[in-house]
């Protein structure tokens, strides 16, 4: 299954072997066979490293269960293993309106979802999610009524997104952004970050202070994967 195709770069661990650790003890051990075999199908895909990782996959599994989460939403889908992941963490009624621009990477992940039996949990939606969200937002029926936000995908638009969730997650839910640490990049000194990223590296700086400062909701950012922010709403 290419098991060892997630490299240190993909985490914030200080060693690969330290961080193959974890994945072999832990996480692969406990992956459903649905989940590596999308996992190998998206490895073969030149963006494959948009990917949830495994490990951060595994603690967003947890959370949903804890929670006892049965309506969420996903913002960014790309080949579906985190949206498998949840299908596959929620109630036998449970549903998720997964939004994505991108119809032809979710379809690598299509047959994995149907496989696993979950595709009725799914509404997926192919659009821009600030369109999507704006509708969403214009029922009164939708307000507070999302357990659970996942957001992996433009970064320059976590700001909006945010906003827009904070109306549409009930109070006591959880909003979690992918990819708040950026490589690493965001402690780094710009002149060290190569030119193509220093966009997305401002974007998710401007972003995670932004949040940091947000008094309606409770944080914690976890160095799993490339950094998840978990946001609790409180009013």
């Amino acid at each position: 299954m290419g098991d060892k195709a997630h490299s240190i770069k993909q985490g914030l661990l200080q060693s690969n072997e330290l961080y193959q650790y974890v994945l072999e003890t832990s996480v692969y051990p406990r992956e459903s066979e649905h989940l590596k075999e999308l996992r190998a199908a998206t490895q073969a895909h030149q963006w494959s490293f948009y990917s949830t990782p495994p490990d951060g996959g595994q603690f967003l599994s947890l959370l949903l269960q804890t929670m006892n989460a049965k309506k969420t939403i996903e913002i960014g889908v790309y080949t579906g293993y985190s949206l498998l992941l949840t299908a596959l963490a929620l109630p036998h009624d449970g549903k998720i309106t997964a939004i994505d621009v991108d119809e032809e990477a979710y379809n690598i992940g299509l047959p994995f979802i149907k496989k696993a039996g979950v595709e009725h949990k799914i509404n997926f939606i192919n659009s821009d999610a600030h369109k999507v969200l704006d509708q969403l937002r214009q029922d009164e029926n939708n307000h507070g009524s999302f357990d659970f936000a996942f957001v992996d995908a433009d970064k320059e638009g976590y700001k909006n997104y945010h906003e827009k969730l904070m109306k549409l997650v009930k109070i006591g839910g959880i909003i979690a952004y992918d990819n708040t640490l950026f490589y690493g990049t965001v402690a780094m000194e710009e002149e060290k970050v190569g030119l193509k990223r220093r966009p997305i590296r401002k974007a998710v700086m401007e972003f995670n202070a932004f949040i940091a400062a947000d008094q309606r909701i409770q944080i914690s950012q976890v160095p799993l994967g490339d950094g998840v922010t978990i946001c609790r709403r409180l009013n």
